[in-house]
């Protein structure tokens, strides 16, 4: 199963699951803030998450732009306090009304190799969205540890094929929650999603995987996954899968291949392109499709509150 971290209520939370186990779905609930107002949870609307890059200190500062081989001149690199992004992502996201019913972080939650204090520090940022009534979804990443994660989460280990995969269940569409964190899906993963998307059933279908499936251009070119190629075989040949979101770039790109939409989502913390957006994605499921809206940390970033319209393909 995905790593799955319930939301923390203060008061009243009204759902038919917390969405712990596969099959699971969610109601509409409403929860109450701090001011007593009745807010309620969209189970259509998903905040997207991913790379958090979280340091064990909430003051470490990265320059995202520097690494070998960057054309950024020295006295001109960006950088960014990582646990500051995450706490302004999180602000926004609970301060949408209503409230998305889901968050998923694709991958990449820790800075360095998955140490426990990153972990506590990325589980302590993310209690308000979790006491807003909020479900956490976690995806691994390559910067992640999953032995160590699950220590610090304790009684949500869930796993299946010696990685964590799974799927949640929402009103339109059901996720599959995939693990690329060893820079492959693995042939065990590959058999288990290819039953999974064989299952009878009309629900579409959007898979989460950290890494990207093939290779992406840009400032700082990234290879894709081992086994990438034998995903995107599946994932086009199965048509009740609509869509693919997947991070590692740290780059933010609407496109598709074939006809699946592939998204590539903003890191919450660092770019390595100058100037490049940060923050999340909020996604409103409709019946036919789904719309994205780009949320930057900066508010005054040209591409804050960009919208893409994904339309399903039939199948």
């Amino acid at each position: 199963m995905p790593i799955t971290m319930p939301p923390l209520t203060r008061r009243r939370f009204l759902a038919g699951s917390l969405g712990l186990t596969a099959g699971a779905a969610l109601t509409p609930c409403v929860m109450a803030d701090s001011s007593d107002r009745l807010i309620p949870l969209d189970p259509d609307r998903v905040a997207l998450l991913a790379d958090t890059h979280i340091s064990g200190d909430p003051k470490q500062f990265v320059y995202g732009t520097q690494w070998p081989g960057s054309p950024i001149k020295p006295d001109e690199h960006e950088g960014v306090i990582m646990a500051d992004c995450l706490a302004h992502v999180v602000r926004d996201v609970i301060s949408q009304n209503p409230r998305p019913g889901h968050a998923i972080v694709n991958g990449d939650c820790a800075l360095s190799s998955g140490h426990s204090e990153e972990y506590r520090e990325f589980i302590r940022l993310l209690k308000p969205m979790r006491e807003a009534g909020i479900i956490v979804h976690i995806t691994i990443g390559n910067h992640d540890n999953r032995t160590r994660l699950w220590q610090e989460i304790p009684g949500l280990k869930r796993e299946q094929v010696g990685r964590h995969v799974g799927v949640v269940e929402l009103p339109k569409v059901n996720l599959l929650l995939l693990d690329t964190g060893q820079g492959d899906l693995g042939e065990e993963q590959l058999v288990w999603l290819g039953d999974r998307l064989g299952l009878p059933g009309k629900k579409p279908i959007l898979a989460f995987a950290h890494i990207n499936p093939y290779r992406r251009p840009g400032t700082r070119p990234i290879k894709g996954h081992r086994d990438g190629a034998s995903l995107l075989q599946l994932l086009t040949h199965r048509k009740n899968v609509k869509a693919l979101f997947y991070g590692h770039t740290h780059n933010w790109t609407v496109e598709r291949w074939v006809d699946v939409h592939m998204i590539n989502q903003p890191p919450v913390s660092y770019c390595f392109g100058k100037g490049d957006p940060n923050g999340w994605i909020d996604m409103r499921l409709t019946d036919a499709g789904g719309d994205l809206e780009l949320r930057c940390i900066n508010e005054k970033h040209p591409r804050h509150k960009e919208r893409h319209r994904l339309l399903w393909r039939e199948g």
